[in-house]
């Protein structure tokens, strides 16, 4: 019986590694089920320690992940990394409410990065919260939600973020490398919001305001058949909106930017009543009022979808379902998708470069809260570091003077497009690492002001095209001679910087190398003496005994 417990605890550890699904609700410590739609909330700090958590102050009801934000004073980019699988088709969602937490009434505006690329100029609303949603595959097993401050003045902040696993068939007419950017999505005829209570991937599904032209169907058929590779949930097609006559068109509004766009859309259908021989309901899509589909039936009791895809649109873009001239009834949707489709995704910063600060974040905890790619997007790389430009950029320089780094210095040597290393004035410990010496394209190196031990290897000290600087290491010995404090700067190339680190005292130093050799001293003065009147005595008696 233990036996089987161990299993199933190990293979729901392992199912929930695999599986993205989380709410995160930011800056919030508390785990809960929310009541609205039975979602399992959790607070941020398993997911990210820097910036200022708030909880939000009104007279009026607040949904309660929305009840608190994190904000941040500094940094280029903050970000949370959520554990995925890599290849995986995720939904990504982030939400904000300003809810004038500063008391300054001046709602900010700031850049959302996900995976190291653009997703969005955020525009937060002084008393309404706002999202956005973008559907993709993940190129690594991180997923990475970042805020970026781009206006002076105007700290990014970030309420909550939800991440869904989607099953690999959904939106398959998209490109695997591209991002579906959500637009809208609307269910007609339903009073309510649908989602994760009915809808397994938990898209939020919201009610279409009626307009004076429509009817509203309800399906005779209580148990409608969803067998379409996108899995609309059921409830989608209960209700259904329908125009009055065969004439009337029904206009699909897509909350499209001004500017033309990649667009995909998901139009779903139903038929809501057994039709009888003299009826027909043919529909037909139009696009700016050309017939942009061939003409589809909806079925009784069973859900259809057309989609929308290789096409470019804006605002001003017009689309409409309307009835096929042989039709006898009006058209009819149930409900409805418009995403923009983005950019060619990233492939990141350079795998090498990304698991040497991998590896120097294992190493040093103060590191390990910079998430997101380290490089992109350009300029927002992390603080610390300096990165090539182009698609999957290098990076050329650490720069951890003064960081508060404690301990070993680890192997980062898959690093190797590094120009510049700095760790001056921290307390590294132990032997220099050899693999220094065989970083490529290594100038210049700054270790002073630690606590380092042992020689200089020779393929650092040796090496004409390197810049070293090692003062203030007390313990540090020059490699080929005896050990010496190293208390001025070695250079290959024979020249000498400032090592711009801490100030440490010589004379822990003086007085370790004098008092000894004064005890020393003393010590072989007081021997001499015993022995010299020890022969004095010895003589004295030998001379009395004559």
């Amino acid at each position: 019986m233990a036996t089987y417990l161990l299993l199933l605890i190990i293979a729901a550890s392992a199912f929930s590694t695999l599986n993205a699904d989380v709410s995160i609700d930011c800056g919030s410590s508390e785990s809960y089920s929310s009541d609205d739609y039975s979602i399992g909330w959790v607070g941020d700090d398993l997911y990210i320690q820097h910036g200022e958590s708030v909880e939000l102050q009104s007279s009026k009801p607040i949904y309660q992940p929305m009840a608190t934000l994190r904000v941040f004073t500094d940094r280029k980019k903050n970000c949370y990394n959520i554990d995925s699988e890599k290849g995986s088709k995720v939904l990504v969602r982030a939400y904000f409410f300003y809810g004038n937490y500063d008391g300054k009434s001046s709602p900010p505006k700031f850049d959302l990065h996900f995976d190291g690329n653009h997703w969005i100029t955020v525009e937060t609303s002084a008393d309404q919260f706002v999202s956005y949603e973008a559907i993709y595959v993940t190129k690594t097993d991180t997923i990475s939600v970042c805020v970026a401050q781009t206006f002076p003045n105007m700290f990014p902040f970030i309420s909550a973020i939800e991440v869904r696993d989607l099953d690999s068939k959904m939106y398959g007419y998209s490109d695997s490398n591209r991002a579906l950017m959500l637009r809208r999505r609307v269910a007609y005829g339903t009073e309510v919001i649908v989602r994760s209570t009915d809808d397994f991937y938990d898209r939020i599904w919201v009610p279409a305001v009626k307009g004076d032209d429509f009817t509203v169907l309800t399906s005779d058929e209580t148990f409608i058949e969803v067998s379409l590779d996108d899995s609309p949930p059921r409830a989608l097609f209960q209700n259904a909106f329908a125009t009055d006559n065969t004439s009337t068109s029904i206009q699909l509004g897509t909350n499209l930017p001004t500017t033309k766009v990649p667009v995909y859309m998901n139009i779903y259908y139903s038929e809501a009543s057994v039709l009888d021989s003299t009826q027909k309901r043919s529909l037909q899509l139009l696009v700016d009022g050309k017939i942009n589909s061939k003409p589809f039936i909806p079925v009784y009791g069973t859900a259809g979808e057309i989609t929308l895809y290789n096409l470019t649109a804006n605002s001003d873009t017009t689309f409409s379902l309307a009835a096929s001239p042989d039709s006898t009834l009006p058209p009819l949707i149930n409900a409805l998708e418009v995403f923009t489709v983005s950019d060619e995704l990233t492939d990141g910063t350079n795998s090498d470069d990304v698991e040497g600060l991998a590896s120097l974040q294992d190493e040093f905890d103060v590191l390990k809260d910079w998430g997101g790619d380290p490089c992109l997007p350009s300029p927002y790389s992390w603080d610390w570091i300096n990165c090539t430009s182009g698609s999957t950029p290098r990076v050329t320089a650490l720069y951890l003077g003064s960081f508060g780094l404690s301990g070993f210095l680890t192997d980062f040597s898959s690093m190797t497009s590094l120009e510049t290393i700095d760790l001056h004035n921290n307390s590294l410990i132990g032997s220099i690492p050899e693999f220094l010496g065989t970083l490529p394209n290594l100038k210049q190196l700054n270790l002073a002001g630690n606590d380092l031990s042992g020689t200089i290897p020779s393929s650092i000290s040796k090496n004409k095209k390197l810049k070293l600087t090692v003062t203030e290491n007390p313990n540090l010995c020059v490699s080929g001679k005896s050990c010496k404090t190293a208390s001025v700067d070695t250079s290959g190339s024979g020249g000498s910087s400032s090592s711009g680190g801490r100030k440490k005292s010589k004379l822990p130093v003086i007085l370790g190398t004098t008092i000894p050799i004064f005890v020393l001293v003393w010590v072989i003065g007081g021997v001499c003496a015993v022995l010299h009147h020890k022969r004095k005595s010895e003589a004295i008696a030998a001379g009395n005994v004559g």
